[in-house]
Parts: C-alpha cells; sequence; structure tokens
C-alpha cells in the first residue's frame, strides 16, 4: 500500500512537469516568432531606407544632367540667333567676328548669372587676347572700344570677387534675423493677446510664437531665393516676413518713422548699412522690420557687363 501511495503522489508532479514544458516550449516558440518579426521590420526599415538613398542620389543626378542639358540648350540658341544686319558695311568676315564675339559676350554673362566669376573673367582675357590678334578685321575705332570696355570688365570683376557677394550679405542679415527671432521665440509672453495658448499634440504654443515661426519659414524661402539669384522672389518674400511681423510691432507709427529715415539712408549708403546687418544683430521686432525694409532696398541686381552694353548699340 505504501508503494501505491507513494506513485500516486509522484503522477501529479510528473503532470506539473510536462505542463510546465509544454508551456515553456509555447513560450520559446513566441519568442521566436517575435524576433522573426522583428528581423523582418528591421529588414524592410533598411530596405526603405536604402531605396530613399538611392532614389535622392538620382534625382540629384538628374538634376545637374538636366542643368547642363539646358545650359547646352541655351549656349545652342544663342549660337543660332540671327543678328540684324548693322548699319556700317562690312566685310563677311568681320561681321563674323562681331557676331561671334557677341555670342561670347553672352556666354559670360550667363557665367556671371550663374555666380561663376573665374570662369567669366578667364573668357574676357581670351577675349581681349582675340581682338589684339592679326586675325581680327573688326574696325580698328570699334576694336578699341571694344578692348578698353573688357578691361574696365575685367578690373570690375576682380575688385568684386575680393569682396562679399551682395547675396552672401542678404544671406548673413537673413541668418542673424532668425537667430533673433529663435530667442524672441523662446521668451514669455507679455500680454494677454499672447498668452493664448493653442493646444497641438500635448504642446502648448502661443500665437506670438506661431507668428514668429512663420516668419522663419518665411526667411528660410526668401534665403533659397538669395541662393538661386531670384531677385524677384527674394523681395516678394521679404515683403511677406515684414508684414507677418508688423502684426508684433509694439508701437506702429514709430516702426513706419523708423523705416522711412532707415530706408533713405540704406539708398545712400548701401555698404556701410551691409556692414551693420552682417555684424550686429537686432534687439527687437521694430528693429527687424528696419532691417528687412533695408535687405528690401538693397536687393541685389543683375548688373550687365559694359561689353555687352556696347555690342547691343548697334542692334538698336
Amino acid at each position: 500500500m505504501s508503494i501505491n501511495t507513494e506513485s500516486l503522489s509522484k503522477e501529479p508532479s510528473a503532470i506539473q512537469q510536462r505542463r510546465q514544458a509544454n508551456m515553456f516550449l509555447v513560450r520559446l516558440q513566441w519568442l521566436v516568432i517575435l524576433l522573426l518579426i522583428a528581423a523582418l521590420l528591421w529588414l524592410y526599415m533598411s530596405q526603405l531606407r536604402f531605396e530613399r538613398k538611392v532614389n535622392e542620389r538620382l534625382q540629384s543626378n538628374e538634376q545637374v544632367v538636366s542643368r547642363l542639358n539646358e545650359m547646352d540648350d541655351r549656349i545652342f540658341a544663342m549660337s543660332q540667333q540671327t543678328l540684324p544686319t548693322p548699319r556700317t558695311v562690312a566685310s563677311s568676315q568681320a561681321q563674323n567676328q562681331l557676331d561671334l564675339l557677341r555670342i561670347q559676350i553672352q556666354a559670360a554673362d550667363r557665367l556671371l548669372a550663374d555666380n561663376n566669376e573665374s570662369a567669366a573673367m578667364e573668357l574676357l582675357r581670351g577675349l581681349h587676347w582675340q581682338l589684339s590678334q592679326s586675325s581680327n578685321e573688326i574696325a580698328p575705332a570699334l576694336t578699341v572700344v571694344i578692348k578698353q570696355s573688357l578691361v574696365k570688365d575685367i578690373e570690375r570683376l576682380q575688385a568684386r570677387s575680393s569682396q562679399p557677394s551682395p547675396w552672401q550679405l542678404q544671406n548673413i542679415a537673413i541668418q542673424n534675423i532668425q537667430e533673433f527671432l529663435h530667442s524672441y521665440e523662446r521668451e514669455r509672453p507679455t500680454n494677454a493677446t499672447d498668452s493664448t495658448k493653442i493646444p497641438d499634440n500635448n504642446v502648448s504654443l502661443t500665437r506670438r510664437q506661431l507668428m514668429i515661426h512663420e516668419v522663419i519659414m518665411t526667411l528660410n524661402l526668401a534665403s533659397q531665393a538669395s541662393n538661386m539669384r531670384e531677385q524677384e522672389q527674394l523681395v516678394s518674400y521679404l515683403r511677406q516676413a515684414r508684414q507677418q511681423l508688423k502684426t508684433l510691432a509694439p508701437q506702429t507709427s514709430q516702426s513706419k518713422t523708423s523705416t522711412n529715415k532707415t530706408s533713405q539712408a540704406a539708398n545712400s549708403t548701401n555698404s556701410n548699412n551691409g556692414k551693420v546687418q552682417t555684424k550686429s544683430s537686432p534687439n527687437d521686432i521694430t528693429e527687424v522690420i528696419d532691417w528687412l525694409d533695408r535687405l528690401i532696398a538693397n536687393a541685389p541686381k543683375p548688373t550687365p557687363l559694359l561689353t555687352t552694353q556696347i555690342l547691343d548699340k548697334p542692334k538698336r
């Protein structure tokens, strides 16, 4: 009897062990399944990242290729342009050289538009050397005038290359304004209107902070337009940012008065204003509006070469 009771007492423990073993196997299976799912997700995310990088590289390559194709098309179109006959009667060889010179000057203007001043200066030096050769059959008086204008253009480009570009000064001033706006955005509101909070994903933002954030984004667009040498877009975005900041100005009348004064000073002394904008930062919203007025008044404009103006005169 004692043997039977011992065997009976041992049977439940064996059943419990089997249950525990089964439970352990089930948990192990689920663990393996979860690991496989995690590995598949990791592989999928890695594949997506790889595809995104490849697409970005392909897009950048396509942009470069399309830009080169556009430049080739422009050069080809310029070479195919039919120029009107000049008033003065000239030989066919001299006229061909003059037409080729106009095309080469147009190419120099295009290089300057693309901010490639070094290549433009090399091209102008080559044209000056070309006019000094004995094979030049252009009229001597016109040759002297063109060579003098080429020398002036080269000297002007050399002086401009040793100084910061007006577009760079615009970008530096915009960055200074954005840095001030970032610090101004983090300040506490000072009135009831600013303290009205708008919940967004458990984050409270004041109306003033939202407006400043919009201004910063608009200035980012203005900086991009400056990098692309788009003068009209740059002025448009700067005016839009100024209009947005007018709602935050504490005293509108004083802001308008100081704006008129600084705009007049900006038109008379552009270089001094540029130094102030790049080496200092505004102290309040009113000064930011003044800065924007200066940037709008001193927006860089493309200046054609003197040689281009001289060669265009017979065409008029």
